[in-house]
Formats: C-alpha cells, sequence, structure tokens
C-alpha cells in the first residue's frame, strides 16, 4: 500500500459538521486494490494477535465483534486500516471512535478517515495503520516490540501536546459555557472568545493580572515586607547573596528551626524546611543556588500546610497539601513501597496526571535519614515514612480538600492579603496547625503568594470535593454571560462568493462597526488591506478571529479550505451558499456536483440554531440544504412567484425578493422594499441579473443580523463594481471609443452569468478574451468554449501562465474544439500568451466596443487597460446597453420603503 497524502481538518467538514479533528489519508491498496481481507492467508489471525482489543469495536453488525466479523468475512483494506488507526490511539490512552472510509473516483484509491485529539498523533497513527496491516500482509504478523513502540509514541504526543491540569480545566469550563479557545502562537497563550470580546490566559494568569502584582509576587522578600507593613502575619526572614552571610541570617530570624529557599524559585524547587543544624544548612544553600542567586532564610514554623486559591477576590477553594510519603506495611523496603506507590494510575509524569509520580533527590535521602531510614529499611506497618519536606504536588504530593473548612477570618485575610499584592487569581500557601481557627490564635503565618497557581489541587484532590474554581475564572472574564464572540456569516458557493462579500461587509459598515473579512483577493480589516492574496482558508479567518478590534466577521469560505482544513470557526450566526455549478470537478476527490453541493453545504449546516442559512431558493441543489440545517432558514429569490419561497413566508419565514424591479425583504404580509436594482451601481442599471442575486443574498444576510433597512439601502448605493472595492468582478472601464470589461469568469455558470450582461452591449463588437485553469476537465474546456461561441462577436483564446499540469496548448485546443461544435464560422484565434491576447483584444476594438478580458492575473490586466488611458472605472451605463433588453421582472412601482402587499 501507498499513502499518497495525509491532510488535518480542524473544522466543521465535508466528513462531519461536529467532529472537527479529522485525519483524511490518501492510500492507494495498489496491489491487493481488489483482494478483500478473507483472501489474504493468515491476515485475520496475525490482526487479532497483534489487537486483540479490536474485539470492541462494533461496525456495521452493531454488535461487540461486530467489525472482527467483517474482517474474517472479507472487507477492503481502506477500512480495516481506518479501525486499527482508531485502536492504536485507544490503547495510548486517546478515546476516539469516528472513522469513515470511502474508495475515490480512481479504482483502488481510498479516503480513510480517523478522528484524532492531538495532531500529531493522529497523523502518526494513519501511517502506523498502514505499516501494520502491511506487516500482516507481507509477514502474517506485526512485531510485538513494533507495536509497543507505536504506542508509546503516540503517548509521547499525547503527553507533550497537553496543556496542563489548570489550562485545561479552564478550557472544559469555556467550552461548556459555549466560548471558542484557539492557541495563540507565543507563550503558551490560549484565546478565549473572537474578536473584541476576546481574552487571553496564560496557564491561570488572564489578560486582567497585573504584571505589577506578579512581579511582586514573584518576589517573595519583597511580597513578606509589604505584607508585613500591612499587619499580615509572616515568617520573620532574610535574603542572602553570600554564604558567609549564612551564619549571621540564621542568628537574625532567631535560630533554628529553619527554612532556605530560592528568591525567586516554584514549584517546590531548591526549598529545604525544618533545617535543624549548620550541616543541614550549608547542604540546603548549595542546592538553593542552584536556583537562584539571592536566597531566603526564615524561621520554620510547625504546622500543616494549606493552599488557599482567591479568584476575583473571593476564596473558592482551599486544599492541605501532604508532602510526598509512603505508609509502611511490615514487609516492603521504602524503595518497593515508593514503586508501589508509583504504580498508581492517577500519577503521572509532571503535571500530566492528578497525582506525579514520586521520585528521589537528595533532600529525600537527607529527610529519610532524619527519620532513621534509608530506601532499604522496611518501616513497621502504618508508619508515615516523609520523602519531601515540601508539600508540592509536583514532588509527588497530595492534597486534601478543605474549602468548607477554613474559618472566616481566615477567608477574610486571604482576600484582603490578594488585594494588597494586587492579583486577580492568586494561591495563597499558608502554614497553620488549623486552617478553621484564626491564624493569630495558632501562630500561623502567611508563606507566599503565588502568581499563576497550579488548579489541580482544586479540581482533583486526593481526597475530598473537588472545585469548580475554572469556573470562578470563567465567570470573572465573562460575567453576567458577557459575550464571548462576534457575529460570523460566512459565504459560499461557486460564482459570487467574493463580491457578495465585500458588498456584505460594507453593509456592515453602515452600522459603524469594524469589519473584518476575507476574500479571494485579501485579508481586510475595516478599510484596510491585512494581506493580500486568496484567503478564503481557516488562516485567514483566524486572522480575523483573533483581531482584538474586530466586531464582526463577514468570512467567504472556498472549497478548497473545506476541504484541506475545514471551516475556522464551529459556527457561523449567517451561513450564505449562492449557487452550485459544476467548477473544480475532479480535484480533491470531488467528481460530482452532488458532492460538490454536499461540500457547499458545510456552510449551511456550520450555523447556530437560532443564526440563520441564507440559501438560493431558484437553485434546487441549494434550496434542499433546508433539509440540513438546525438553524433558521431565509431564501433569497429572482422569481417573485417562487413557490417554495411563497410556502416559505406563509409559514413566517423571511425572504429577499427581487419584485417590481425593487430588492425586498417579505415577511408576513409586510414588503420591505430597500431600493430600485437601477439605483444599485453593482447592478449595472438593473442589466445583470448575477449581480442582482449576490445583492439580495448579501441584503437579507445583512437583515436577518438586524442591520436596518436604512443601512443596507445606504450600503447598496455605495457600492460599485470597481477595482477599489470588487477588483476582477465586472470592473468596467470607459476607454472613451470604447469600453473594457474585467471578471474573473472561469467556469461555465459565470460565463453563463456574464453573458446575460454582455449580450445587452449593442454598439461595435463584443470580443472576448477567454480562457480557464489548466486543473479543470477536459469537457469543461470544451463548454467554455461553447459558451464563448454564443456571447462574443470576436474570440481570442489565451492560456494561463500557470497551466497547472496540463500541456502548454490543451486547453487552447479544447476550447476553440467548444467555439467550432457551436458556430464552425466563428471569427476567432488563439493567443496563448495573456499579454499578447489583452494587447490584441484592445488593439483591435472598434468605436462603441466592448471588450471583455477574462484573466489569470486580474492586476496584469488592469494595467494594461489603464496604459490605454481610461477615463473613469467607476462608469455609469450609457448608450452602449439597450434598453429593450434590461433585466425587468414587472414594471415599476410607487418608491415607498414598505407596503403591505403580499407576495
Amino acid at each position: 500500500m501507498r499513502i499518497l497524502k495525509i491532510q488535518t481538518l480542524r473544522g466543521p467538514n465535508y466528513w462531519s459538521i461536529r467532529r472537527h479533528k479529522l485525519i483524511v489519508m490518501r492510500l492507494d491498496l495498489e496491489n491487493i486494490a481488489e483482494t478483500p481481507s478473507n483472501e489474504i492467508t493468515d491476515f485475520y489471525e496475525g490482526l487479532v494477535e497483534a489487537l486483540p482489543s479490536l474485539e470492541g469495536h462494533y461496525c456495521s453488525p452493531g454488535c461487540r465483534g461486530g467489525f472482527l466479523m467483517r474482517v474474517r468475512e472479507g472487507t477492503m483494506m481502506g477500512h480495516i486500516v481506518e479501525h486499527v488507526a482508531l485502536e492504536l490511539q485507544e490503547l495510548a490512552g486517546m478515546h476516539v471512535g469516528f472513522g469513515r472510509t470511502r474508495e475515490t473516483a480512481t479504482p483502488g484509491i481510498y479516503q480513510v478517515v480517523i478522528e484524532y485529539l492531538n495532531e500529531e498523533a493522529g497523523r502518526y497513527a494513519a501511517r502506523a495503520a498502514v505499516r501494520l496491516c502491511q506487516s500482516i500482509i507481507d509477514r502474517g504478523r506485526y512485531p510485538k516490540a513494533e507495536l509497543e513502540q507505536d504506542i508509546q509514541d503516540l503517548k509521547d504526543f499525547w503527553r507533550d501536546a497537553t496543556l496542563g491540569p489548570s489550562t485545561e480545566a479552564i478550557i472544559k469550563e469555556a467550552e461548556k459555557k459555549g466560548i471558542p479557545w484557539m492557541p495563540l502562537p507565543a507563550r503558551f497563550l490560549i484565546q478565549l472568545g473572537y474578536g473584541i470580546h476576546q481574552k487571553r490566559i496564560q496557564a491561570t494568569m488572564t489578560n486582567n493580572t497585573g504584571i505589577l502584582g506578579v512581579e511582586l509576587a514573584c518576589d517573595k522578600e519583597a511580597t513578606k515586607r509589604i505584607l508585613y507593613a500591612n499587619g499580615i502575619p509572616v515568617p520573620r526572614g532574610t535574603v542572602i547573596n553570600f554564604f558567609d552571610d549564612l551564619e549571621e541570617a540564621i542568628e537574625y530570624v532567631g535560630g533554628y528551626p529553619i527554612v532556605i529557599k530560592p528568591l525567586d524559585g516554584n514549584h517546590g524547587r531548591g526549598i529545604t524546611i525544618d533545617i535543624r543544624n549548620w550541616k543541614d544548612a550549608e547542604a540546603a544553600y548549595e542546592m538553593a543556588r542552584q536556583v537562584s542567586n539571592s536566597i531566603i532564610v526564615e524561621r520554620y514554623y510547625l504546622g500543616r500546610d494549606h493552599r488557599v486559591l482567591v479568584v476575583n477576590g473571593k476564596v473558592v477553594a482551599v486544599a492541605e497539601r501532604i508532602p510526598a510519603h509512603v505508609l509502611g506495611n511490615g514487609k516492603s523496603t521504602i524503595l518497593e513501597l515508593i514503586e508501589e506507590t508509583n504504580q498508581d494510575p492517577k500519577r503521572g509524569e509532571g503535571h500530566d496526571n492528578v497525582l506525579t509520580k514520586i521520585e528521589l533527590d537528595r533532600s529525600s535521602y537527607q529527610l529519610l535519614e532524619r527519620q532513621g531510614y534509608t530506601i532499604n529499611s522496611v518501616p513497621p506497618s502504618g508508619a508515615i515514612c516523609y520523602l519531601r519536606a515540601t508539600a508540592n504536588l509536583s514532588t509527588g504530593g497530595s492534597a486534601v480538600d478543605r474549602t468548607d473548612e477554613i474559618h472566616p477570618e481566615n477567608v477574610w485575610l486571604a482576600q484582603r492579603v490578594v488585594r494588597i499584592i494586587g492579583l486577580d487569581v492568586a494561591g495563597i500557601d499558608i502554614v497553620t496547625s488549623d486552617i478553621s481557627r484564626p491564624l493569630r490564635e495558632l501562630d500561623g503565618v502567611i508563606v507566599e503568594v503565588n502568581a499563576a497557581p497550579g488548579f489541580r489541587m482544586h479540581v482533583a484532590p486526593s481526597v475530598g470535593i473537588p472545585r469548580n474554581v475554572a469556573g470562578a475564572v470563567i465567570n470573572m472574564l465573562f460575567p453576567n454571560d458577557q459575550a464571548s464572540r462576534v457575529p460570523i456569516l460566512s459565504v459560499t458557493g461557486t460564482n459570487g462568493k467574493t463580491t457578495t462579500t465585500r458588498l456584505l461587509a460594507h453593509i456592515y459598515k453602515q452600522t459603524g462597526k469594524v469589519v473584518g473579512y476575507t476574500t479571494t483577493d485579501g485579508t481586510y480589516i475595516g478599510d484596510f488591506l491585512v494581506e493580500s492574496g486568496d484567503n478564503t482558508g481557516p488562516q485567514s479567518a483566524h486572522v480575523i478571529l483573533q483581531d482584538p478590534t474586530v466586531e464582526v466577521a463577514v468570512l467567504e469560505s472556498a472549497r478548497g479550505g473545506i476541504l484541506r482544513s475545514g471551516l475556522g470557526f464551529d459556527n457561523a450566526n449567517v451561513g450564505v451558499v449562492l449557487n452550485v455549478s459544476a467548477d473544480h470537478l475532479g480535484i480533491g476527490d470531488i467528481d460530482t456536483i452532488e458532492q460538490l453541493a454536499h461540500l457547499k453545504s458545510v456552510v449551511a449546516e456550520a450555523v447556530f440554531p437560532d443564526g440563520y442559512t441564507v440559501l438560493n431558493a431558484d437553485d434546487p441543489r441549494v434550496a434542499a440544504m433546508a433539509e440540513k440545517t438546525k438553524a433558521n432558514v431565509a431564501y433569497f429569490t429572482m422569481n417573485p412567484d417562487s413557490e417554495l419561497v411563497r410556502k416559505h413566508i406563509q409559514k413566517g419565514g423571511v425572504a429577499a425578493v427581487y419584485e417590481h424591479d425593487y430588492l425586498s425583504i417579505v415577511k408576513g404580509d409586510w414588503t420591505h422594499r430597500i431600493e430600485r436594482a437601477e439605483n444599485i451601481p453593482l447592478t449595472m442599471g438593473a442589466r445583470a441579473p448575477f449581480m442582482i442575486a449576490n445583492a439580495l443574498a448579501a441584503s437579507l444576510a445583512a437583515f436577518v443580523q438586524d442591520v436596518t433597512i436604512e443601512q443596507i439601502r445606504a450600503g447598496l448605493r455605495s457600492f460599485r463594481a470597481s477595482v477599489s472595492q470588487t477588483p476582477g468582478r465586472m470592473n468596467l472601464f470607459n476607454l472613451g471609443k470604447y469600453h473594457a470589461l474585467v471578471d474573473y469568469a472561469h467556469n461555465a455558470a459565470s460565463y453563463e452569468a456574464l453573458g446575460s450582461f454582455v449580450r445587452n452591449w449593442t454598439t461595435g463588437q463584443r470580443i472576448g478574451v477567454v480562457g480557464g485553469p489548466g486543473d479543470r476537465r477536459d469537457e469543461d474546456f470544451v463548454m467554455l468554449g461553447k459558451l464563448s461561441a454564443d456571447i462574443f462577436d470576436y474570440i481570442i483564446v489565451k492560456e494561463d501562465d500557470d497551466t497547472r499540469g496540463r500541456p502548454r496548448g490543451s486547453a487552447s485546443d479544447l476550447i476553440t474544439k467548444g467555439i467550432n461544435e457551436v458556430k464552425p464560422n466563428s471569427r476567432f484565434e488563439s493567443i496563448l500568451d495573456e499579454t499578447q491576447a489583452i494587447n490584441k483584444a484592445l488593439d483591435m476594438a472598434t468605436d462603441g466596443s466592448l471588450v471583455v478580458i477574462l484573466p489569470e492575473s486580474v492586476n496584469r490586466a488592469i494595467k494594461l487597460i489603464k496604459l490605454r488611458g481610461v477615463i473613469d472605472d467607476e462608469i455609469p451605463l450609457q448608450n452602449s446597453i439597450s434598453n429593450d433588453s434590461q433585466t425587468k421582472l414587472s414594471g415599476g412601482v410607487a418608491p415607498s420603503s414598505v407596503v403591505n402587499t403580499p407576495i
């Protein structure tokens, strides 16, 4: 077998709207393409030997063992690879279950789709599954050592990808509340929410966390001084920088027992407590110096170690932290007890699990010696052997929830401490023998104040009630269900996407909000270009959604981006589908128009239930998407007699209709007339029906988002098919004696739409410079030739500079073939070079002519035209268009904005 391609999907996609994380592997079965599993010698036995846990896969039989039943009876290898890839992830601790396998139009080549939790692990599992199956085909088995290595590698990927228990807790709470999140590419930052409503976290620090508070908390001695000045009980201590000062420091704090720790350490690193002699003090000093040049020497206070978590000025959790230890059983050595304790599935490496595995260091041996033990000692049954002096979870400690036991005075004290230091989230370390009594009664002290405190001990204590501390953080960042999202309006279709996206963004600008939008010619925020290029995929969507100034996102969502990565968001407020027609077929395993419609329907389905899916009622494939979406449906139509729209309105629905020369919004008995089409520059005097349809879609999408009719009207009136607002979309240039039109039409549907305008040109010649992208099917080029013959008086056939793998001249020959099939006597010539073709067309234009250029490079075409001396590129149509040929559906009416006239 041979892997041809592996893609990673991260949002709503062709395979699933709800399962965003999918790997798509294009797999060539090669010489076993027609061989089912039951015809491969010993394959079933080898598979069961390698992965007996596949017994748990139900598959289509719907029962335990169902998948293995299919393997025994005979199924294709792509299907088996799917299940193996899923099971490998399961064995590594990643619980996934979604998969699909489909043969492509090319026999023997399959698309194998598997769910993942971690991208690298998912891609690895796909490759490993192929290796495993190929090994069993070739050798009848998969070596156990290789399988164990695969599973370990997957575990490593999963461990390395974890965000940490605190961050994970916050993210899970955000997801519960429907708040979107995304990782940012620096300093482990996580963004919660979109656009102007976004918040950021880094572990448990938030964008509300003050830098002064963090700096103060990180300076333990400064923290102690400022707390002492405010009457807070803190340990007596001092800071030294040289070993020679240690003896004096011990005397200053009152003698032994003492604590020695680094000034700016964390996670318990370099700390030694309960030091009772000079020898131990020397060793502790050296250990602290490995972490920091400045050393704190403090009086040691007897008592239990407590962590009090304060969020937004309120105590939300309290935990007693118990140092790493083992409990004697009278039989096992301390080393054996440690190994047994570390077998607990709750313990893992670092912060991965609820608890951390116990590891010994020099301080551990010293502590054991102080207790009269070595690692080979056998402590009596019930004896507690402490292995760490500090109670940090990161060094193997455990936690007991004490939230319900803390005394009210201690609550007040903790909350006061956090306000003094100036933190929104803080962990206060308190040493006292009983947290249920005031510190002043027991000589308790505030030992430290920690910025970015860990949540692990609170969300998953070893003993006691888990506390939803992450919920307190989310409620602080988004109080009273404050908005976390900006409106997202997603636009797709075969043709008209960019124009509609730009128009919709322009309409929304009339509200005064900052609009971010993506198109095939660039990413924009407000009136400014962020990045030029074909930016219609998830990456450019993230640019908009990550920008803290954006208040509305209008995102063009093209087929390529959806296929490669899925949508760049989970749900939109409005999803617009303009049309579906044959284009890009045969690319990306989208071979039929039905498959293309299914792909486009992703935008229709990925809409919130209280949002709107805006559909073209005049396109049956688009209208059928109403059955798939859970959102409200709104239709737009050029046909005021549409039966579908009439029934929809009778049921209380909303629609945009072209009626009596007006673009109107219809709901119930009311018709809200927005504007006459001839007053909307984009429609070119109401003579470009496809532009009217685009304007209807944009108007309806804005209307269902509560943009007013007046604002929609203002947007329609001020938006033009110009180089500045819609580059490459019906850009008409006045060159004095003749006109030139630049449009990015490149498929049959867009040629037909363009033809509805060009045929109305009644003066001079209609000259076309035509072509198409080289990766289209042969029959597509032939169709472009047929359409060109019906539209133009003279045709110049050119080719793109980038032929996309097609031999030079092939596309031109096929277009020419189409021209001859329709009009054998047509006037045409082939000039493959686009620049030469454009110049030839402009040179031959007679008075009153229209030169239509359908270029690969819009910018190049416009530059060549402007060299001829453009009078205006934002011009009203004059007498070159036949009034008799105007696209009008009925006679005019009085210009009122709202009339009580049902459609």
